[in-house]
């Protein structure tokens, strides 16, 4: 998916240097997990997660979910696909009940 610089998730998140934020990458994993993976589950606590790279607009983002239905853990990560190599921008895994 292509970061979009308008997206209002930039809006103040910095003025000098605009990155997403934990808390927009946080909000996709579960829309999309839930949605695709793990339907009619919530959010119970969040049980591991590293920012390893900021998120600039206009990059291009690959998101990797993946269910552990006996431990009720949505696992993901991100990677900036920019250049040769994916680079990890951020993963962990989130409880769900």
């Amino acid at each position: 998916m292509l970061v979009d610089a308008d997206l209002f998730w930039f809006q103040g998140h910095f003025p000098a240097q605009p990155i997403l934020p934990g808390v927009a990458q946080l909000d996709w994993v579960m829309h999309y997990g839930i949605a695709l993976l793990a339907p009619g589950k919530q959010f119970s606590a969040i049980e591991n997660i590293k920012f390893q790279q900021p998120i600039l607009p206009g990059k291009t983002l690959r998101l990797t979910l993946s269910w552990q239905e006996a431990k009720n853990w949505l696992l993901f990560d991100y990677h900036i696909l920019d250049g040769e190599q994916p680079l990890r921008a951020s993963s962990g895994k989130i409880a769900l009940c």
